[in-house]
């Protein structure tokens, strides 16, 4: 079956859960399971493996699948994907037997998956050899306000120009990029990781990808040292980190994630803190987190940092000194000290906040923090100084991404997760109260901004089949540009992200 490309999702459940299931499945159900492994291979096995674990098609293990409904795995079989490999079996396959390939999809392997550093290498492909390209951008727009924009509905990748918003790339991506692409310090390179494992890195002064590598089966994101040296990608499946050689993605090693007790864990989290030299890892499955430097001539040996509690994701302070960090158990959030490695404090965090998007600003010259919250419509806005609660801030329903600028007197959020995913809030930054509320395109889900270098314009994404990438003047919020896309996600611009601007993600 060719390349099934929205059966693939966001963050995987645990391999137990599936486990249970599969427990759970009467004996009676075995010939059922051999007729439909017959079918996958007969019209799937060729694009998807032998294992289910990949080929020219994306994985299609429980581990990756387990965010989406069975109905729409269905429909993608029955209906096939336009702009893409995948082909319609309606005229193939029968409901029944579309239905028993899609249970037998979401059961787990009689063999547990495996990655080894083997498979890493024999992944691994050079497509273009850097040293014969030009060291300097050939396109004539500023290499500093170029937007990389993930268009995730045809699973392509834009390159735009940050200032006249003018294409000057479109090329094809792995399924389901994730976690936001990383950039080298001086951004001329960019770095992709997909849902099912795989690593790019597309050289922007020249429009052209160099290598890519498969460093797992579930990867979570990756992120760039600050010396341009590493890059370090953190998994779910198999648990662990695999350290990749900056210039080519050649292996360097792999570091399994397991507690100091002997507990395996996924990875459910991996940043650079450039002004520790560092990497920091959240694990979620034990309650650690890790420091690996990579100063020198780094070991990469994990400097083990206490949690109060099991990390989803996380934020450093201005300072870097501290991770405010997701817990399930200490009323939303913590507080991490990586120079004592000690939980500070809990933080009060109602609901589910997704601290990884959070962002903070100056407010009459101290510094303060907001967090968006997936599971409720609300905004929560932190003193970092005691920690303490400022103000929740209601919204029209529970929201993923907020961004901002540090020429922006606002912070735009979204209401991702709400029946009126429609609308986008601006926040004034100073009195935290809702200033202006945008519908961008009525009854389409408008979700994620991210600023030019300068600030004076920002992009915003209509995650829709029929969406767009709306251009925006940041100040008068006068509609600069509208360009049709096929659910544009998120975008990325070089300047502020090497800089880890105020305002933006990292």
């Amino acid at each position: 079956m060719r390349l099934i490309y929205a059966l693939l999702a966001a963050a995987a459940l645990p391999a137990a859960t599936f486990v249970a299931l599969d427990m759970a499945i009467p004996r009676a159900a075995a010939a059922e399971t051999t007729d439909a492994h017959a079918l996958y291979q007969q019209y799937c096995q060729s694009c998807h493996g032998v294992d289910r674990l990949g080929g020219a098609g994306p994985a299609l293990l429980p581990e990756s699948l387990g965010r989406i409904k069975p109905d729409e795995a269905r429909k993608v079989i029955r209906d096939g994907r336009p702009a893409s490999q995948m082909a319609a079996y309606s005229s193939l396959l029968d409901a029944a037997q579309v239905d028993s390939l899609v249970s037998y999809l979401y059961r787990p392997s009689a063999m547990p998956p495996t990655w080894s550093d083997a498979d890493i290498r024999a992944s691994h492909r050079m497509l273009a050899d850097v040293a014969k390209l030009p060291d300097s951008p050939q396109h004539g727009a500023d290499p500093l306000n170029l937007f990389v924009v993930v268009e995730a509905g045809n699973h392509h990748v834009r390159v735009l120009d940050g200032d006249r918003f003018e294409e000057l790339a479109n090329f094809p991506s792995h399924f389901a990029l994730h976690g936001g692409p990383k950039f080298s310090p001086d951004g001329r390179f960019v770095y992709f990781a997909s849902r099912d494992g795989w690593v790019s890195i597309y050289d922007l002064h020249n429009l052209t990808m160099v290598a890519e590598v498969r460093a797992g089966l579930n990867t979570r994101n990756l992120a760039v040292s600050n010396d341009g040296r590493w890059v370090l990608v953190g998994n779910y499946l198999p648990g662990n980190l695999v350290l990749l050689d900056a210039r080519d993605l050649s292996l360097v090693k792999h570091i399994p994630a397991v507690g100091l007790d002997g507990t395996p864990s996924r990875v459910s989290a991996v940043y650079t803190a450039p002004p520790r030299d560092s990497f920091v890892v959240a694990l979620k499955d034990v309650k650690e987190a890790w420091e690996l430097s990579y100063a020198g001539e780094p070991d990469f040996e994990p400097r083990r940092i206490e949690a109060a509690d099991f990390l989803d994701d996380f934020s450093f302070t201005p300072d870097y000194r501290h991770l405010l960090a997701t817990s399930r158990k200490a009323h939303g959030g913590q507080v991490i000290d990586l120079d004592t490695r000690k939980a500070v404090t809990d933080i009060p965090l109602p609901g589910m906040p997704h601290l990884g998007s959070g962002i903070y600003w100056k407010r009459g010259g101290e510094w303060v923090f907001a967090t968006p919250n997936v599971s409720k419509g609300l905004i929560s806005v932190l003193d970092m100084q005691s920690w303490k609660l400022i103000k929740e801030i209601p919204t029209e329903g529970p929201g993923f991404f907020m961004r901002s600028h540090e020429h922006s007197k606002y912070a735009w959020t979204d209401v991702f997760f709400g029946p009126n995913n429609d609308a986008v809030h601006l926040i004034d930054k100073q009195t935290l109260e809702v200033a202006h509320t945008l519908r961008p395109m009525p009854g389409k889900n408008a979700a994620h901004v991210e600023f030019t270098k300068n600030g004076k314009h920002l992009l915003l994404s209509v995650w829709d089949t029929d969406g767009a990438l709306i251009v925006y003047d940041s100040d008068t919020l006068e509609e600069i540009k509208r360009i049709p896309m096929n659910k544009p996600s998120g975008k990325y611009n070089v300047g502020n992200k090497i800089e880890f601007a105020e305002g933006t993600s990292h």
